[in-house]
């Protein structure tokens, strides 16, 4: 079985486009390369890696392309585009031809109006993403489920993962927001062709969480969508605000036990490569 892990970041701080990270978190604030994560993948035979865009530029899209062509392990580069920019049209083009390079996510987390993504003016950006043959990583929060929902019945020829099983609430969870997360995304699985990436969950969770406070989700996650659909994510080094790399892999062990082993074959690799079509 080739393991894989679908969803990581390399990052280095003094490049400065990380509007998002608190410049004071011990954590977060550091820069992170291949050097500091090589020796954990080979403890734990993962051979293949997506590394995915945290900044809102381009020139992170380039600087992770660079990476990429000195790292092996680095086998798929999400990454980003202005889609409020038709010009950026030319710039996927352009990078859609670097091997390496197998989709976008445009940071929809972090953008206020709620329907951004509707927006008319940016159908020439799904577009393009059909067209060259790329994935779309769905970044964001329950709030986003409806439409996430509607954007991909719009498009329904564009390959789409959602990223953090769509971040749900679950160091506040109560029975109701349980409920809307769990109707959105099996409406996700049921009415569209979305994968889902077992990512992301310990950030989300309180910091002294157990295998029990996520069992539920992943429990949901995986009968909605099928191992044949979800991809396990380290989201590291995000996931280090709550624990370390191997200890999220333990956990994910734990949680997908109950699976056949051809099934645990495609969460630990098989979809993922599928999806995102890389590279032998």
């Amino acid at each position: 079985m080739t393991t894989v892990d679908a969803h990581h970041h390399y990052w280095q701080p003094a490049r400065g486009d990380y509007t998002w990270m608190p410049m004071d978190n011990p954590v977060l604030a550091r820069p992170y390369d291949p050097s500091h994560l090589a020796p954990t993948l080979e403890s734990h035979g993962i051979g293949r890696t997506v590394l995915v865009q945290t900044a809102a530029t381009v020139n992170e899209t380039e600087y992770l392309l660079g990476l990429a062509d000195a790292t092996s392990h680095v086998a798929g580069i999400v990454g980003w585009i202005d889609f409020e920019d038709v010009s950026d049209r030319q710039v996927l083009a352009r990078l859609a031809h670097h091997p390496k390079f197998v989709g976008v996510r445009p940071m929809i987390q972090d953008i206020d109006d709620v329907d951004w993504m509707l927006r008319t003016d940016l159908e020439w950006a799904y577009r393009a993403v059909v067209a060259e043959d790329l994935a779309f990583d769905a970044l964001g929060f329950p709030r986003h489920l409806e439409n996430f929902l509607s954007l991909l019945q719009r498009h329904p020829d564009m390959r789409v993962v959602i990223d953090h099983c769509m971040k749900p609430q679950i160091a506040d969870h109560t029975p109701e927001s349980y409920d809307h997360w769990a109707s959105g995304m099996s409406r996700l699985a049921r009415e569209t062709g979305a994968f889902c990436k077992l990512s992301g969950l310990v950030t989300e969770a309180r910091e002294s969480w157990t295998i029990e406070d996520l069992r539920p989700y992943v429990d949901h996650v995986l009968s909605e969508f099928g191992a044949e659909r979800v991809m396990r994510g380290s989201d590291w080094p995000v996931c280090r605000l709550r624990t370390e790399y191997g200890d999220w892999l333990a956990a994910v062990r734990i949680l997908t036990g109950k699976l056949e082993e051809e099934e645990k074959s495609r969460v630990f690799g098989g979809t993922a490569i599928e999806f995102y079509r890389l590279e032998p």
